[in-house]
């Protein structure tokens, strides 16, 4: 495998090689995370390739701090948050605090026996703001607070929009499971 600081510097010098084999290395990984966030494969697309350009424009701030990975990780997430926030699909949505007590499920449900593209086709099925805040606080680890802050939401609807997800997830899940004999 290459050095990836000499595959930045490479990329820092627009060397089209370095930057042909930085894609290769990551791209597989990041088009996982493009797809997360988006409806589907054609979105997932254009997110990563609208991330890698940024990466490639901004790879002079890249600084080692963490792993280069991570970075470009962040880059793909940031892009795709881009992505959605231009739909604004939380606008007019139920805070929280609004929801009736009963309304939210309060089983948990065990994912054993369904498969990844399974998972992932159910959560590209949730409504985007929904499949965002999904994202970000189930698989990325970010809290409410910090969800709001990045989507430009109230921190009720952020923990709204993961409730709501939660329950529709759950609920495909149900629908997905054999019925017994």
């Amino acid at each position: 495998m290459l050095d990836e600081r000499a595959l930045v510097d490479g990329c820092r010098h627009k060397d089209r090689t370095a930057q042909r084999k930085l894609y290769e290395l990551f791209a597989r990984k990041l088009f996982v995370v493009s797809q997360r966030y988006t409806k589907n494969r054609d979105d997932a697309e254009d997110v990563l390739q609208d991330a890698f350009v940024k990466a490639f424009q901004h790879i002079d701030t890249f600084r080692f701090e963490c792993p280069l990975e991570a970075w470009l990780k962040r880059i793909v997430i940031n892009t795709a948050l881009k992505h959605i926030r231009k739909q604004k699909p939380w606008q007019n949505q139920t805070e929280l605090e609004d929801v009736a007590p009963g309304a939210l499920p309060q089983t948990e449900d065990s994912l054993s026996g369904l498969h990844y593209q399974q998972l992932l086709k159910m959560v590209q099925e949730l409504p985007p703001g929904c499949q965002a805040v999904f994202n970000l606080y189930a698989i990325e680890g970010y809290t409410h607070p910090e969800i709001a802050e990045l989507l430009d939401i109230s921190e009720g609807t952020s923990k709204s929009q993961f409730s709501r997800a939660r329950m529709l997830l759950q609920q495909k899940i149900q629908n997905e499971r054999p019925i017994p004999r």
